[in-house]
């Protein structure tokens, strides 16, 4: 049986805080430049485009200020969605007492 050679080279894995910096490094340049931001990121920090796209595709920086959940795969999205959800919710519980104080104020003229 002939014996498989490993790969060497390991998945590196990074922290929220180091996608966060980074695609926020993408942004910026983006800013500037109008583009070259992933290009320029991976220069700076000697990762790979793919890895850096990947990343984009999944919300850019904002993504990944959720909480403790991620905001890759529908966990994230699920609870982004809960939280826009109880916000308006908020919104419209507050809407509706200012409606109330508008019409009793009308009523009174």
């Amino acid at each position: 049986m002939a014996s498989r050679k490993k790969n060497p080279s390991k998945a590196r894995r990074y922290s929220v805080k180091e996608k966060e910096e980074i695609l926020r490094y993408v942004d910026s340049v983006n800013s500037k430049q109008g583009r070259g931001g992933q290009t320029a990121a991976v220069k700076k920090y000697g990762i790979s485009a793919l890895t850096i796209s990947t990343w984009l595709r999944g919300g850019g920086a904002s993504s990944f200020k959720i909480g403790k959940t991620s905001s890759n795969g529908a966990g994230g999205v699920i609870a982004k969605l809960a939280a826009v959800h109880a916000e308006i919710q908020a919104k419209e519980k507050e809407l509706a007492s200012l409606r109330s104080q508008f019409e009793k104020l009308k009523s009174s003229i």
